[in-house]
């Protein structure tokens, strides 16, 4: 009798960053963020296209699926509320204590509708609602491939848990186990949002606009009061509530304190222009952020005896602290993985599901892919909604081509197989340029991106080059890592060095992006320096393009000069 296939889905929907995973027999079928699709930014809606691709190339239907993982428990809410009126008892919390205890009970019972309709649209599978903390642990550390590593996910919440511990076993079967929890009001994801709205940014979103700021600033003018907001302790941290007031889950309540502004500043409109105080205040989180997270890596070193160490949660995407992180040396080598995110926890709450089921199935497909969305290589393509644009079809040698217009100028989109997950583009939806050309920096943040002038561009180069030009000592495939520079890269590449003296880096090998790798190649070939800019294919506010068609709406509304969408050459 032929066995019937173990289908799991795995989602994070209703929140932000909506995006869905599909496992069958422990196989990786797929997995996208809604957003590379939809084209709405972080959307929280329920993630209708990403699905309906994932079961198309499955060649399965919704009644085939027969569990459905969710990436958050509602019971663990709940508990919550009990905890907040005891902050009633305070004077410096009672006034949030009501508020807090309401919210957190909502957003329980709201989880749980939820979970009632994902059972509707899903009749013949048990909904399964798993740890967010859980999610954002399995999802690190089976990316990671090793067979066992410690695991830290730093975060602003999940249900209660802010931050966690964990050591990872297993590669076929992937398991963690939690050593250790800080739950909220004491959250680092939480401050750093609560700065980056003060500074005039969105949340959720333009934290790395912040952390780009902060090598502008000097942390000196606050850093008394980051000491004081954020103080370690033996076993984490804790915040201050005259400063970040305990959050309550439902509008109205600001994030940062009458004691905050008065320190500090007034809160900055996004139109307002940039001065010395608000360059200071970015640099004293970031530097208390980096401080921070190296004492909670050295906790997990004590916790869990590894010499490896995988991170997650939204915190793991400030790549200036992960590199401090390494450079620490606590471990002999880091991993982040593609999506850290809430998006990726839907790769990890399948993952749950299917090594509770204590099934013999391996798990298959995660470790180390990075190319898990939709790819259109074989669709043909219609220009007429878009008559400015011409195309060429380019031969066997596209690599060398792409490589030569390039090194003569070009600023050049590429689209090429799968979307990546996560939030950087890693060759297969990104923007090039040569960091040879005089004012690149200037005109692809002015011309082609659109945003703030001191944001700096990530560097790619081929992995066994990297050691030429970068110190950080370890792969950096996902471009999650802050690096050092040597001496040769100051000289000849300076528009890939930011201010504070590091670059957000990218390692590419063969295995991983034959292509990329090529052109790199193909690159250094002409111009000895085999080191390309690479910045995500979308302009300010847009998300990474997931289709062609929104590749073309980039081309044809941006300064870039021409797009390579699979193997066709396009221009305007």
């Amino acid at each position: 009798m032929k066995r019937t296939p173990s289908v799991i889905l795995g989602l994070c929907s209703y929140t932000h960053d909506s995006s869905a995973a599909l496992l069958v027999d422990g196989e990786l079928v797929g997995f996208v963020e809604e957003e590379r699709l939809s084209e709405q930014k972080h959307t929280k809606l329920y993630p209708a296209r990403a699905l309906g691709w994932l079961l198309d190339q499955a060649k399965l239907s919704a009644t085939d699926v027969d569990a459905v993982a969710y990436n958050f428990q509602p019971t663990r809410y709940l508990a919550e509320s009990p905890a907040a009126l005891r902050m009633a008892l305070s004077p410096m919390t009672r006034d949030r204590s009501l508020a807090r205890a309401h919210g957190f009970a909502k957003v329980a019972l709201r989880t749980r509708r939820r979970l009632r309709v994902l059972g509707s649209q899903f009749p013949s599978a048990r909904v399964t609602p798993v740890l967010h903390h859980r999610a954002h642990q399995l999802t690190a550390y089976a990316a990671s491939g090793w067979d066992e590593a410690a695991v830290l996910v730093v975060d602003s919440l999940g249900e209660r848990q802010t931050t966690t511990i964990a050591h990872g076993h297993g590669v076929q079967h992937p398991r963690v186990q939690t050593l250790e929890a800080i739950n909220d009001p004491a959250s680092l994801g939480y401050v750093y949002g609560a700065v980056t709205e003060h500074l005039g940014w969105r949340r959720g979103d333009e934290e790395g606009t912040v952390m780009a700021l902060a090598a502008l600033g000097d942390p000196a003018r606050f850093r008394h009061l980051f000491s004081t907001a954020v103080r370690t302790t033996a076993t984490g941290f804790r915040i201050h509530p005259g400063y970040f007031p305990a959050r309550t889950l439902t509008s109205g309540y600001p994030r940062t304190s009458r004691r905050f502004v008065a320190e500090t500043c007034p809160e900055r409109h996004p139109s307002e222009p940039l001065t010395d105080v608000h360059r200071d205040l970015a640099a004293a989180l970031q530097e208390r952020t980096e401080q921070v997270m190296v004492h909670l890596a050295r906790r997990a070193r004590v916790l869990t005896g590894s010499r490896r160490l995988c991170v997650g949660g939204g915190v793991a995407t400030n790549c200036v602290s992960i590199g401090k992180i390494i450079e620490a040396g606590i471990f002999d080598e880091m991993f982040v993985p593609p999506a850290p995110g809430d998006a990726g926890t839907a790769i990890g709450a399948a993952l749950a599901v299917h090594v509770d089921a204590r099934t013999r199935r391996p798990v298959a497909g995660i470790a180390r892919h990075c190319y898990l969305g939709p790819s259109y290589e074989d669709q043909p393509l219609d220009l007429t909604p878009w008559p400015g644009l011409r195309q060429k079809t380019l031969g066997i040698e596209t690599a060398e081509f792409l490589a030569d217009q390039l090194a003569h100028g070009m600023i050049a989109g590429l689209f090429q197989g799968g979307v990546e997950a996560g939030p950087r583009a890693l060759g297969n939806r990104s923007i090039l340029a040569s960091p040879l050309e005089p004012g690149v920096v200037e005109r692809l943040n002015a011309t082609v991106k659109f945003r703030e002038p001191f944001r700096p561009f990530a560097p790619m180069v081929p992995a066994e080059r990297a050691a030429e030009f970068f110190t950080l000592g370890q792969p950096a495939p996902y471009m999650s890592m802050a690096s050092g520079v040597t001496d040769l890269t100051r000289e000849r590449v300076p528009a890939i060095v930011h201010a504070n003296g590091t670059s957000r880096l990218q390692t590419v090998t063969r295995s991983q992006n034959p292509f990329m790798h090529a052109v790199l190649t193909a690159f250094g070939r002409r111009t000895g320096i085999p080191v390309l800019i690479n910045t995500s294919l979308n302009v300010k506010g847009k998300p990474i393009c997931g289709t062609p068609e929104m590749a073309l709406d980039c081309l044809a509304n941006s300064g870039l000069d021409a797009l390579l969408l699979e193997g066709r050459w396009i221009t305007k």
